[in-house]
């Protein structure tokens, strides 16, 4: 009290003598002609006097405010030295050696209602189809199925349609990449413009003429430059049923590294932009080109209010066991749902491709005959030497009972007398020409069988839902509505082979560093788009709604569209030309840029606390950092380990009421010896918050403490170089075992490898080994679509042993082995809470001097997991995998966009990941995924490219382990399984790390800031706010997109303390009291995507949701 008084005086003598100064200062001023005359030659007017005056005293109000600034500081040095953490303890070391941390004292709690653990293991109908049992059914020999080469003969008896005739609708369509073997922007320079103008010309011609088109990134772009007329064209072409727009997605989305926010942000944007431009809204999905399709997708278009869709890319080897038990068009189910809320009626194509010559029928070589781009004369022609011919009265019998011929086998696949039949390929119809040849020709065609009417045929143009409608109708039931006997079927179609062991698994990693950006952006637009929209709606609450920059929005809009271009499927999949890539990563990069922008603006408005000194302005950067301000992403509270390069070891952290947090100062490594400094803080921060602390240059303090490096080098030849106020201590690496621990696991490393071997606790084996693909000697080698392998993965080795690297300290420990072309950090968070449960491992990849090499990463553990592992759909859902000896090495790869696990009846250990990769378990007890693929070569898929601009690339991950209870052992034959809360908790904080926002000061310093906390309370630690999205047009309007999913939960594995309470509700959300200082004027229902709205419930409502259930409303907040 007596330090506390004095310094009160101290500080008060020194501003007084301060303030003093500067009267002095300005007397000086008033009386001094030299110093008059020293502010340049001004008119000596009473003006001129003045304004040199004030500009004088700006000058010294800026100096004073240095002052002031220092003196500040100097109080706060000698004020703290007793205030130290909540608990009023500092770290130690236990006897055994470890860091004890105190913690901040308050109490949580886990209260998950026993109802809320129901939903995993409660009872599903069986389905008629589950994609599990198919794997194993089949023995993937294929057979030589004649003309259909990956099929079987079909037959036909004449008389079939006697009494129903076969309806036919030909679907004319033009599939345009928005990237590919060209950019973007090349591809709608040269072909996609003009499919697009000629559209508009050609289908008026002719009123029967119909077209179907997919991309509205590219339809928005044409549609910009189209003028009035043409515009008003298109929309009389759309409304009158001879256009359709199917799908509606900003791209046709990639469906195996796609995380489940993209997807849907992305069809968001596409259908948002419909409703805005044309006020249409599409009902059926259109996907011929994603490379394998994923059980999420039925599940999101069901949402969006779509009845029906269409898949093409399905294993060469299922399709024929679809067509021979006329299996082709089902109701896809998802496989948690306890009812059939999810159904979604699929129509899958029977042939290798959606090109012309493998759509009208089973064989190719006559259906090449009529693509009537290929006659004589053209660019292109058949690759089975018999051309086209174009239709004229003398041969359009004939050329009619062929195509008849065609047609009647390809509906003996199906269970309706109703066929659709594609007409198309990549950027068709570019020409006028093309045009005519393709609609005239089938109408002559279409004209003679409809005259003919014993030939029992129907034939005519049509869009998608033209096609879809009639099996609806042909069936007698609704729209969408399961037709009678059609089967129901449950699970996804990975991995895609389209012939021979030709596997598709290698996109499931190619090109690591463009996934790990787009997963970076995600959580930016994720993150700029919530606190915008809070922003604004506080803004509106506080009567500035003028004042706050909603030029932003543009930034927003840009990032949401760059996001959304790069889940296309030859974007995110790694599969485009050298030049596309640096293309999609321009875009990335600058829409990065503008979400900084967006984040910064608007968590600089939400932190002043007297909003009405807030003034919009760009930031000025200053070496001088006094304050941050921390972001977390996560709708829950988070303990936190949080790191910030510093250029000081004297250095102190405070919370906003002035508390010193412990800090631990470690190096940060240039390489595997050289290093500089960064320092670490424990932070608590409010669900989707802001918090702020102080930085500033202090003396030691007790709550500032150094890591111990230790370098265990291989040989005597090699030494480190550090900075003394870090030192680090050398030693001769030896094969002994050595360990780090936290409050909850002890981790054991190889002293030969640095890398993982074993977690102490649970006394489970969990090493840690790089291993290495090659590709095949001779014919077909692996590219950026196919994964070839030249065998078994053989262990990476190098002649030197690595460096290993130990840093230890109070809030993390780390292990670093660095390897020639790979390091591997190992990271322990000690803290309490969800960060310190888990292992963070994160691999530094660089493969530029390899040859047709792939990296794996290989944990091997004495887990007795068998043949099943499990890894994840779009960070969505689990899909429970088997690993089959009877196919291929490849085939057994499958897309890991969030996580991956394997389990027994004690223990499940889950690889969650921050970037889609491939992954595998080829042994009992394995997880194996791909770290990045350098090939040298083509693999014939139409990219013309090997993959040689390898990028050095960080993987980041996490490695839980849990314990599980004995009601699982059960459930592991299941189709179902779910992560348990523990588990999608770590995965958030690993896809949304806290965002660190450095304060800049102004020349008048820092206005005072204060934590931000949106919520009044968390939200269900059950449910996920997947986005809260302003809603267009070219501003902002008042409304607001709240997106939300209650997760799927196990709870049979060991609870564990995650250090913020965590409560379920059994689905029930009142999102008017949810939201702090803000009312809520509109709560209504809305489809996923905005486009169809239910009736507004009261404003006091809760919401309701299924375990599973993502839903949307549309709020207006004020």
């Amino acid at each position: 009290m007596k330090l506390r008084k004095q310094v009160t005086v101290c500080g008060g003598a020194i501003f007084c003598v301060a303030v003093f100064s500067l009267y002095l200062m300005l007397d000086r001023v008033q009386h001094d002609p030299a110093r008059r005359q020293s502010g340049g030659n001004f008119p000596r007017s009473q003006i001129s006097v003045l304004q040199n005056r004030i500009e004088q005293l700006e000058q010294l109000l800026e100096e004073n405010h240095q002052i002031i600034s220092h003196i500040k500081d100097s109080v706060m040095e000698l004020t703290d030295t007793g205030a130290v953490s909540p608990s009023g303890h500092l770290p130690f070391r236990s006897a055994n050696g470890s860091w004890v941390l105190p913690f901040d004292g308050r109490p949580t709690f886990l209260a998950i209602k026993p109802q809320d653990c129901q939903f995993a293991g409660a009872r599903r109908d069986h389905t008629d189809v589950q994609m599990l049992d198919v794997y194993s059914l089949l023995k993937f020999d294929n057979p030589d199925g004649g003309v259909w080469k990956q099929g079987f003969d079909i037959t036909y008896e004449p008389d079939e349609w006697d009494n129903e005739p076969l309806q036919v609708f030909v679907i004319p369509h033009s599939h345009n990449d928005p990237g590919w073997i060209k950019t973007f922007d090349k591809y709608f320079a040269d072909q996609t413009q003009h499919i697009l103008n000629n559209m508009v010309v050609k289908l008026a011609e002719d009123s029967r003429r119909k077209f179907i088109w997919s991309e509205i990134s590219f339809f928005s772009k044409w549609w910009e430059s189209a003028d009035a007329q043409k515009q008003e064209a298109t929309r009389k072409l759309i409304l009158g049923g001879q256009l359709e727009i199917v799908t509606g997605g900003w791209v046709m989305t990639d469906e195996a590294n796609v995380h489940y926010f993209a997807m849907i942000d992305q069809l968001i944007e596409g259908h948002q932009w419909l409703e805005r431009n044309i006020g249409i809204t599409p009902r059926s999905g259109w996907a011929v080109d994603p490379f394998g399709h994923s059980a999420t997708m039925p599940y999101l278009l069901k949402k969006a209010n779509l009845t029906s869709m269409l898949i093409q890319r399905v294993h060469y080897t299922i399709k024929k066991h679809f067509a021979s038990t006329r299996s082709l068009e089902f109701m896809w189910r998802q496989a948690w749902d306890t009812g059939a809320n999810t159904d979604m009626f699929c129509h899958m194509m029977p042939f290798y491709s959606y090109d012309v010559p493998h759509t009208c029928g089973p064989d190719p070589k006559i259906c090449c005959q009529f693509d009537f781009k290929r006659l004589p004369g053209g660019r292109i022609n058949c690759p089975w030497k018999v051309p086209p011919k174009s239709i004229v009265e003398a041969n359009v019998a004939e050329r009619a009972q062929l195509l008849l011929d065609q047609y009647r086998k390809k509906s003996k696949l199906y269970r309706s007398k109703v066929l659709l039949v594609p007409l198309g390929d990549d950027f068709r119809y570019d020409k006028a020409l093309e045009w005519d040849q393709q609609y005239n020709n089938y109408q002559k065609l279409f004209d003679y069988m409809n005259s003919h009417p014993e030939m029992h045929v129907q034939a005519q143009f049509g869009t998608l839902s033209d096609y879809f409608s009639a099996v609806y109708k042909a069936s007698a039931v609704p729209e969408g509505a399961r037709p009678t006997d059609f089967p129901v079927l449950s699970g996804d179609f990975f991995a895609y082979a389209d012939r021979e062991d030709h596997y598709w698994t290698g996109y499931f990693t190619s090109r690591p560093f463009y996934k790990s950006l787009d997963r970076v952006l995600e959580s930016h637009l994720r993150g700029a788009e919530i606190l915008y929209s809070l922003a604004v709606s506080n803004a509106r609450h506080s009567g500035m709604e003028g004042r706050y920059p909603v030029s932003d929005y543009a930034l927003l809009v840009d990032a949401r569209r760059s996001v959304g271009l790069f889940q296309h499927h030859d974007a995110i999949t790694g599969t485009a030309k050298e030049n596309v890539v640096i293309d999609y990563g321009t875009k990335l990069l600058r829409a990065l840029i503008g979400l900084k922008r967006v984040i910064i603006n608007a968590a600089h408005f939400l932190v002043m606390k007297n909003k009405e000194f807030y003034r919009f302005y760009q930031t000025e950067f200053s070496l001088v950092i006094r304050y941050v301000v921390l972001f977390n992403p996560v709708e829950q509270e988070r303990l936190c380990a949080v790191t910030v390069l510093v250029n000081t070891v004297r250095v102190r952290v405070l919370t906003e009421d002035g508390q010193t947090v412990p800090v631990q100062l470690s190096a940060q490594w240039s390489s595997a010896s050289q290093m500089s400094a960064e320092a670490t803080f424990m932070a608590r921060l409010p669900p989707l918050g802001l918090a702020v602390f102080h930085l500033y240059d202090s003396a030691d303090s007790p709550m500032t403490l150094r890591s111990d490096t230790l370098l265990r080098l291989p040989g005597h030849g090699v030494t480190a170089r550090a900075e003394d106020p870090l030192p680090v201590r050398s030693l001769q690496a030896d094969g002994q075992t050595f360990y780090i621990s936290s409050q909850a696991v002890t981790l054991g490393f190889s002293g030969t490898t640095g890398l993982l071997e074993v977690c102490v606790l649970s006394k489970v084996k969990v090493q840690v080994q790089f291993m290495i693909y090659g590709t095949r000697p001779s014919k077909d080698k692996s590219g950026a679509y196919l994964f070839l392998p030249d065998g078994k993965a053989k262990p990476y080795s190098q002649k030197e042993s690595p460096v290993v690297r130990v840093v230890e300290g109070p809030l993390f420990s780390e292990v670093v082995a660095h390897y020639h072309t790979v390091f591997s950090l190992s990271s322990l968070v000690l803290c309490l809470g969800v960060d310190g449960l888990s292992m963070e491992i994160t691999t530094t990849v660089d493969i530029r001097d390899q040859t047709n090499k792939e990296l794996a990463m290989r944990l091997d553990t004495d887990i007795q997991s068998g043949d099943i592992f499990y890894t994840d759909l779009n960070g969505f859902q689990i899909q429970p995998r088997r690993r089959h000896p009877k196919l291929p090495l490849q085939a057994n790869f499958y897309p890991m966009p969030s996580q991956a696990y394997i389990q027994d009846s004690l223990y499940r250990l889950t690889l969650h990941t921050a970037q889609s990769l491939g992954v595998t378990s080829l042994e009992n007890g394995q997880l194996e995924v791909i770290l990045d693929r350098r090939l040298m070569q083509d693999d014939n898929r139409g990219l013309g490219q090997g993959l040689k601009d390898n990028k050095k690339t960080v993987n980041r991950f996490r490695l839980l382990l849990e314990h599980r209870g004995l009601g699982n052992k059960m459930m592991d034959t299941g189709v179902t399984s779910f992560p348990s809360i523990l588990s999608h908790m770590t995965n958030s904080i690993l896809n949304h790390e806290v965002l660190v926002l450095p304060v800049l000061p102004k020349r008048r310093g820092v206005p005072s800031l204060q934590t931000f906390a949106p919520f009044k309370s968390s939200l269900p630690c059950d449910m996920h706010l997947v986005n809260l999205r302003s809603i267009q047009n070219q501003t902002p309007s008042q409304h607001t997109a709240f997106i939300i999913h209650r997760l799927g939960l196990d709870c049979e594995l060991e609870a564990q303390n995650m250090a913020f309470n965590c409560t379920t509700t059994q689905g029930q959300l009142n999102i008017s009291g949810l939201f702090k200082n803000l009312d809520i004027h509109l709560l209504q229902p809305m489809s996923l995507t905005l486009m169809h709205s239910g009736t507004p419930l009261a404003n006091d409502s809760s919401i309701s949701l299924e375990p599973m259930e993502i839903s949307a409303f549309k709020l207006k907040l004020r």
